[in-house]
């Protein structure tokens, strides 16, 4: 019998249609992938389902799972179905979880609130979940909080959560966006580990492609709403017959076209520098242990430059990049900029020079403020701010193709990429050499993050910026640096040219990154450049 089927499942928020006539099914132990860009109603699609859709919204059609129509429920009856016999996991597990709640009580709660187990029997059921999805109990305790884990032990307590009640029925909504490949790989195969075991059925919701190849048997791809394609994995990715479907994946092998690069004179040098963190006392008279996050790195950075640094979480990234801003001390070595010494304490002036642009544009952002006041928050770094502020704020949203009079909206007004381009205008504002890029483009869709590849490329080509380019994504490292280096615990272990790195890596550890990464078949891989149109 099939376990869910979506008849023609339309979803309207005031007159916006948000959902148009989606039909699919989905069996018993089967995987099936639902893509799109960000918009196309992936996520819609699931809240709607699951009867958690927002305020003002009003769902038609069907959605029968098990026999039964979930849209014509009563609360309290889909109450029984959520978390017992449909579990999902979220895109951003930090958010998803309790910060006040331990891991062990959290994934015991599922049970405890369904009356499956008293909280003595629900507690050794989260032990056994924990460990099945790797985290034993000699190292992940169930006393332990959600900030006290990196982000890939985070998702895996979500799945825990998910799959306590062993559901029929599992939704990952983008549950790898955010994480290395090295983890993303771990968690994709702990999800097709748990669908083999449980025979559950999984609907794996996300933007990349590449994730949903050798990992799914059937994709639906949506576009505005609506399904425009769906059929056995393997051959619509060998013949996809909708071109949007087409689009998306000229988008995932997209490289900017950018003016060949003179190397200039070095801009950012770093030479030796190790940052240490005193950790807590084991025990009330032993000595404070240190941990090493950067060991003894050193690189040069020239003028016009785009380098790239990759790694797993946890491996230093982050920190060095912290201490290249300025924001960090560090216990050795040195760190300059165009000659001048970096640190916390340096001029204003000489961080004007030195801009970032981070992964979650919303989070770096005052949610109060115009984006004409975000824009122009950087001025002041200078003595005085300039008389035409607004004309080059004006200005700096025209470069990255949004209208000055965006000027005067608020930043929950625009879509994902969107807040990206005011990040990059805010980075712009003062006319900086470096621009550090945290995992700037991770969070976008593939056709969202073409185009914002395209701008990046583009400004450099026409201000002459250097680019450090942090990110775990390989595919976009290659498409936008000349150079790379690989960090693994502190250390950089291999750097050169970007072509010659990631097409014949020498250290054993970047070939496991080249192999943990997803790839398109019959496309080319992370290590090999596809020919720009």
């Amino acid at each position: 019998m099939t376990l869910l089927r979506l008849d023609r499942l339309s979803v309207r928020i005031g007159a916006a249609p948000v959902l148009s006539e989606v039909s699919l099914a989905l069996e018993p132990g089967e995987t099936l992938g639902l893509v799109g860009e960000s918009g196309s109603g992936k996520s819609m699609t699931a809240l709607a389902l699951m009867g958690l859709l927002p305020l003002g919204a009003q769902a038609a059609g069907r959605v029968e799972f098990e026999g039964q129509d979930l849209l014509a429920l009563r609360e309290r009856d889909l109450c029984r179905v959520r978390g017992a016999r449909i579990g999902m996991i979220f895109q951003e597990p930090m958010t998803a979880l309790n910060p006040m709640k331990t891991i062990g009580a959290q994934v015991a709660e599922t049970l405890t609130t369904h009356g499956a187990a008293t909280r003595a029997a629900a507690l050794e059921i989260a032990r056994a979940r924990l460990d099945r999805v790797g985290l034993p109990a000699d190292r992940f305790g169930l006393g332990l909080y959600p900030h006290e884990l990196s982000g890939g032990q985070r998702q895996r307590v979500c799945i825990a959560l998910a799959i306590a009640l062993r559901p029929a029925l599992l939704i990952a909504d983008e549950p790898t966006t955010a994480l290395d490949v090295t983890t993303q790989a771990q968690i994709l195969d702990l999800l097709q580990a748990l669908v083999a075991e449980e025979r559950m059925a999984l609907l794996l919701i996300t933007h990349d492609l590449a994730v949903v190849a050798g990992r799914t048997g059937r994709v639906a791809v949506m576009q505005a709403g609506r399904l425009v394609e769906s059929g056995p994995t393997e051959q619509v990715f060998r013949a996809p017959g909708a071109a949007y479907t087409s689009a998306l994946f000229a988008a995932s092998a997209h490289v900017p076209r950018r003016a060949p690069a003179a190397q200039g004179a070095p801009l950012l040098e770093v030479a030796q520098v190790r940052r240490d963190y005193v950790l807590a006392r084991p025990a009330p008279l032993a000595p404070h242990p240190v941990l090493r996050a950067v060991d003894e790195v050193s690189f040069t950075l020239h003028r016009g430059e785009s380098l790239g640094l990759v790694g797993e979480s946890g491996c230093g990234k982050s920190t060095l990049t912290r201490a290249i801003l300025g924001l960090d001390p560090v216990q050795g070595g040195t760190i300059r900029l165009a000659g001048a010494p970096v640190s916390p304490a340096m001029p204003r002036a000489m961080r004007a020079g030195m801009q970032a642009v981070f992964q979650d544009p919303y989070g770096s952002f005052d949610p109060r403020w115009r984006v004409e006041r975000l824009v122009a928050e950087p001025f002041h770094l200078l003595p005085a701010r300039p008389a035409d502020w607004r004309a080059r704020v004006a200005a700096a949203l025209a470069e990255v193709g949004l209208r000055p009079e965006d000027a005067r909206r608020h930043i929950h007004e625009f879509s994902g990429g969107q807040r990206q381009r005011i990040a990059i205008a805010r980075a712009l504002i003062t006319r900086p050499a470096l621009i550090v890029l945290d995992e700037a483009v991770s969070a976008l869709d593939v056709r969202v993050r073409a185009q914002v590849l395209d701008l990046l490329a583009a400004l450099q080509d026409s201000h002459g910026l250097s680019y450090l380019f942090v990110s775990h994504d390989l595919g976009v490292v290659r498409a936008i640096t000349g150079r790379v280096m690989v960090m693994q615990a502190g250390r950089i272990v291999e750097a050169g040219p970007t072509d010659r790195v990631l097409s014949a890596p020498e250290h054993p550890y970047t070939r496991s990154l080249l192999a943990a990464a997803p790839r398109l078949p019959g496309r080319a891989s992370p290590g090999v450049r596809p020919t720009a149109p």
